[in-house]
């Protein structure tokens, strides 16, 4: 196999592999320098008697991908309120046609999915993202990670069991997210806090993610009442002048606000029942230089 060659079927699973490390580790950075790594080992390998470069990419980075979450979680760092995964350009175009595929994919890398991914051991949440976003038989993905196919099965029931009883039901119908999302925002942008609370679900979550480095709630608030009270407010004290986009971010609708052409927030919404369950607000600037570009 020529260095082109390699260099070819490499980009050509690119997007997936960046995809499970992505999901592994809820942040582009870390993720794209897994990726990285991945390349150097398979650019510098016999491929010789490689039949699948699929599955020994994807082999390769996963375990990659699971030492960087151990190193993360051993490293044991204190982070400053509340904690989202990192905004995650996600268009799957042409290239994942089916409808319901395209659902599954969207979901697994969803930001309140994400946040369930980050309480599995680093093995659990390996076994969850191969077999459930990306449908690997049990068998390949024990010849990934060198455990029996029963070991496996255990780890694949367990991670599914965790995720079921913690993931929050929202739908992920597109359609009625930005419906719901331009809503939102021309409420917000009114100080219309009636016009709000007619579309906060009762127990709605506001989550903002600054790690003490943005303006953001250091805790999570609860109600419509609350909710709706922060976000007027926060309209009402925002830059005049910051400007507006609309993009897909982690397999849904998303409001990315730039401040001088700067990313300076991410807001997105949960819905379920047609009224917002949770909103989520990622400013904590680290979490949005990946935007810049987009």
């Amino acid at each position: 196999m020529t260095t082109e060659t390699a260099t070819d079927v490499f980009e050509a699973h690119r997007p997936v592999l960046l995809g499970v490390a992505y999901r592994m580790l809820g942040r582009v950075a870390d993720a794209e320098d897994v990726v990285q790594e991945a390349w150097l080992r398979w650019s510098g390998s016999d491929r010789g008697d490689v039949r699948e470069p699929r599955g020994y990419l994807v082999r390769i980075t996963t375990r990659l991908a699971i030492d960087r979450l151990r190193q993360i979680k051993a490293r044991g760092e204190t982070y400053v309120g509340p904690w989202l995964p990192e905004p995650y350009v996600t268009d799957f175009g042409d290239t994942v046609p089916d409808t319901a595929e395209r659902a599954v994919l969207a979901d697994s890398v969803s930001l309140a999915v994400l946040v369930v991914l980050e309480s599995l051991s680093p093995l659990e949440r390996a076994v969850f993202v191969l077999r459930e976003a990306f449908g690997f038989p049990y068998a390949d993905i024990a010849a990934m990670l060198d455990r029996g196919e029963p070991a496996v099965r255990q780890l694949a029931g367990r991670a599914r069991k965790h995720v079921e009883e913690r993931r929050p039901r929202y739908e992920v119908d597109p359609a009625q997210r930005r419906d719901l999302t331009e809503r939102f925002l021309a409420a917000a942008a009114d100080g219309d806090l009636e016009g709000l609370m007619e579309l906060l679900a009762p127990d709605v979550r506001l989550v903002g993610d600054s790690g003490g480095k943005a303006r953001a709630p250091l805790r999570v608030l609860e109600t419509a009442d609350k909710v709706g009270r922060f976000l007027v407010g926060a309209a009402r004290k925002s830059d005049p002048d910051l400007s507006l986009r609309f993009l897909e971010l982690n397999g849904g609708p998303a409001l990315l606000f730039l401040s001088g052409g700067k990313p300076d927030s991410v807001f997105q919404l949960d819905v379920a029942d047609g009224r917002v369950q949770a909103v989520y607000i990622v400013r904590n600037p680290d979490k949005l230089r990946s935007l810049a570009a987009v």
